[in-house]
């Protein structure tokens, strides 16, 4: 069964039939580069927020990358990113293989289609002029015949005629016999014409049209065949994929198995362990004796505990969890903060409506911020080559990371000296390879490299063997928590260190112990890019330059300052209006 045969009559049907079969392929064309748009944004987001969750490079994260919940995490986000890029690959393929392909295919099939349409008009056409001339030489015939008949009676009628002259009648015959040689002429005609209409609505009926039609069909046929493979193919392209998505899928379970809570407990203990002892009893002091406390405290044998080395009052117990009291602005009486102005920086302070309740608010904020400051410098360890800054354990470990970087630096100066002196060698068995003086500058070089390296070395080694030689837990000392080059209060061999003399300005600063709980350094919460420059010039303050970016440590409280700390750890309060401050979310 063909169009051409059964559907010879449907010449309406089959165009509108081909026509929404083109549509039907421009439609699914249009769906699957949606399909494609859909692809490509899921991606960039999934990408998008990889990134978004993805660890900084700041010291903080990258210790907490080494708990393997942490790691776990790292690696489901790049198994997430690799998900995507398995995303972008579907849409990829959809485009170039689906729409670009399809959109050349349809291009053809219109201009193919429209081709056999214009056939099938031109064989209309021509049929329908036939027809014209069949229907003119018919016209033509009937009207001569008529013409011919009235003839043939004048003449009989003439010849009847007795009043009629035989000019008369002859003439009338000739005219008669003309008119019926010109109607046999048409009749001729039109049976040519006849024939001519009917052997070519034969051609039309039988040959042309089913032959447009049965093309048609073909291009129709062509049309699906086409569309089964897209079909087809925007199912095989989520299939390619699902084996490399099935894998990132594995790979976030796997993820998960390797987490191990018990190694990530070892590992913040290896991280931060001290290596200090917890602290003794407190001593019962009896002062009915009349015992000088500090002549006790000097004569006693045992080691500091935590709470001389953290520059507390004695009389105060020693707590794990300290009490944070909100810091205050450091403003200077009788100042308030400057609020900016677009061109030449802060114009005018903000007043309080009531001066003398904000002269006591602001010297309030001004002691107890200098008061922090100060026990932070007094209390903050710098950072020392021998690490004595650190607790013991993490000391240790230090300094054996810091030996094994040394040793392999030297072996491999030694590697290079060794391989010098080879060359040399070489140079003076063979002159013309090149020249021995040449290498001198080098072999000099790696020469005073090893030395040097050979130097760090011993001087690291004596402070791991100082650090811990003796494998006996140490106790806390001065030299690793306080900002100081003295003695340790507890020797390696025992004996118990005399106390130093408190310098006058502990001695002014102690009153206040029993007022303000201490801080530990607080974590930034924030970034501040300074806009303008600021001297710091009163005290509590800190000076900055424009463009220099610190940390914030405490956010305004609604006084116009914030607390700022540098790279170096200086801390200190600037004018909010100085900076954009970005918190962290």
């Amino acid at each position: 069964m063909d169009w051409g045969t059964d559907l010879w009559d449907q010449y309406d049907v089959i165009e509108k039939h081909t026509l929404s079969g083109l549509e039907l392929v421009d439609k699914y064309i249009k769906f699957v580069k949606e399909r494609t748009e859909i692809e490509q944004n899921y991606a960039k987001q999934l990408r998008n927020l990889s990134k978004k969750y993805s660890p900084k490079r700041s010291s903080k994260e990258e210790q907490e990358c080494r708990f393997s919940n942490h790691q776990s995490f790292v690696e489901i986000l790049n198994e997430m990113s690799d998900y995507a890029g398995q995303r972008e690959l579907v849409a990829e393929n959809m485009m170039m293989n689906i729409c670009i392909e399809l959109s050349k295919y349809l291009q053809e099939l219109k201009l193919e289609r429209k081709t056999h349409l214009s056939d099938a008009k031109k064989a209309q056409q021509s049929l329908e002029s036939t027809y014209k001339q069949l229907d003119n030489s018919k016209k033509r015939f009937e009207r001569e015949w008529k013409e011919a008949e009235k003839a043939a009676q004048y003449a009989e009628k003439t010849d009847q005629d007795i009043n009629a002259t035989k000019a008369d009648v002859e003439k009338a015959k000739q005219q008669a016999h003309m008119r019926a040689h010109i109607a046999d002429d048409c009749k001729n005609d039109y049976a040519a014409q006849l024939q001519k209409y009917n052997k070519e609505q034969n051609q039309f009926y039988f040959t042309h049209m089913p032959l447009i039609f049965n093309k048609l069909q073909d291009m129709d046929e062509r049309r699906v065949r086409k569309l089964v493979e897209a079909y087809t193919l925007f199912a095989d392209t989520e299939k390619h994929v699902a084996p490399i998505i099935g894998k990132c899928l594995d790979g976030i379970t796997r993820a998960a198995s390797n987490i191990n809570e018990k190694n990530d407990s070892l590992v913040l203990i290896e991280q931060h362990k001290s290596g200090f002892e917890r602290p003794s009893d407190l001593e019962f002091e009896d002062y009915s004796q009349g015992i000088n406390r500090a002549s006790s405290d000097s004569s006693l044998g045992t080691p500091k505990g935590p709470l001389d080395l953290l520059g507390r009052n004695k009389s105060k117990p020693f707590w794990l969890f300290k009490k944070s009291k909100p810091s205050s602005s450091p403003l200077t009486p009788f100042s308030a903060p400057m609020a900016p102005s677009p061109t030449n920086g802060p114009p005018s302070p903000k007043f309080t409506r009531d001066p003398l309740s904000y002269c006591l608010k602001e010297i309030n904020k001004t002691v107890k911020p200098r008061i922090s400051s100060f026990r932070t410098l007094r209390r903050t360890p710098a950072a020392t080559e021998d690490f004595g800054h650190l607790p013991p354990e993490q000391r240790r470990k230090r300094l054996q990371q810091k030996i094994d970087d040394i040793s392999k630096e030297l072996q491999k100066e030694l590697d290079q000296s060794e391989a010098l002196g080879k060359m040399k060698d070489v140079y003076e068995k063979n002159p013309q390879m090149g020249d021995p003086a040449s290498l001198a500058p080098q072999i000099t070089q790696t020469t005073h490299n090893i030395e040097r390296l050979r130097g760090d070395l011993n001087k690291y080694e004596s402070w791991l063997a100082g650090a811990g030689g003796r494998g006996e837990s140490f106790r806390y000392s001065t030299h690793s928590l306080n900002n100081n080059d003295g003695h340790n209060a507890y020797s390696p061999d025992g004996a118990h260190s005399d106390e130093s003399t408190p310098d006058a300005s502990q001695a002014i600063y102690t009153e206040f112990d029993d007022d303000f709980e201490e801080e530990d350094p607080s974590t930034p919460i924030g970034q501040c890019t300074a806009l303008y420059s600021f001297p710091g010039s009163s005290e509590g303050t800190i000076s900055m330059q424009e463009g220099e970016v610190l940390a914030v440590v405490e956010e305004d409280k609604g006084d116009g300052w914030t607390r700022v700390r540098r790279s170096n750890g200086d801390e200190g309060y600037i004018p909010t209006s100085y900076g954009t401050i970005a918190l962290n979310k």
